[in-house]
């Protein structure tokens, strides 16, 4: 799973004992040599289902990381591309890849934006929010989008009941309460709390327009249905 320019056990063991904010310090500099960086082939398949859907203006990349987000709007937007993320030394690491691009540090639950963006995008972040929080980041988002704007973002198909990813998921989920419950400071990484009817239902009460398109580069599972589908969230205007 990490390449051999990865971090080892011990390093991930001190970045999982730390915040979220200093763990993601910490792994930066070896970020995109784990697993946990977004896969090139969902970048892609997200890149192409919405280039039908513009041209977009400006767009920015919700918790960014290193980088790879903004990569996709790169080859979206004609205008501005902006990367936010609360971790300075992921944007140190993004921000050496892609000096061009604009790199903003700052919490996305209190973003510091008017409405200007065209376009809207996060890979993989969801699940260091706590579900109370994200009516607040799902409005953030809403307010940093012109009107008729959109929010877009990957969503896997749930584990099947019993399968081995099913299991694993909720080991991990276990394992994260555990850690939470014994050491502080917490560090939130709870993916399956993170469900498509409620993430549906919560976008819609900040006030978007709530769709899905299946990402059918990424496969199907054997009853025929996407692997993973793209939400597109639109800001009515």
């Amino acid at each position: 799973m990490f390449s051999p320019q990865g971090p080892t056990l011990r390093e991930l063991a001190v970045q999982a004992l730390s915040s979220i904010e200093h763990g993601y310090d910490l792994l930066a500099p070896k970020f995109d040599e784990t697993p946990f960086r977004t896969p090139a082939g969902v970048l892609d398949a997200v890149a192409a289902a919405l280039e039908p859907l513009g041209p977009f203006g400006s767009g920015v990349d919700l918790c960014c990381g290193t980088g790879a987000g903004a990569g996709v709007l790169r080859g979206l937007c004609e205008q501005r591309v902006v990367g936010v993320d609360f971790s300075d030394g992921m944007l140190r690491a993004a921000r050496a890849a892609e000096p061009d691009l604009d790199w903003v540090r700052a919490d996305v639950r209190r973003l510091p934006f008017r409405p200007g963006f065209d376009l809207a995008v996060s890979f993989g972040a969801f699940g260091h929010f706590l579900p109370g929080e994200r009516p607040r980041l799902f409005a953030q988002a809403y307010g940093a989008l012109r009107p008729g704007g959109l929010f877009a973002f990957p969503i896997a198909a749930p584990a099947r009941v019993g399968s081995w990813p099913y299991v694993a998921l909720w080991g991990f989920d276990a394992a994260m309460r555990v850690r939470n419950a014994l050491l502080r400071p917490t560090f939130v990484m709870y993916y399956r709390t993170f469900q498509l009817p409620v993430v549906r239902q919560e976008l819609e009460q900040a006030g978007f327009e709530v769709s899905t398109v299946p990402l059918t580069a990424l496969g199907e599972l054997p009853d025929g249905s996407p692997r993973c589908r793209m939400v597109l969230a639109r800001r009515p205007g």
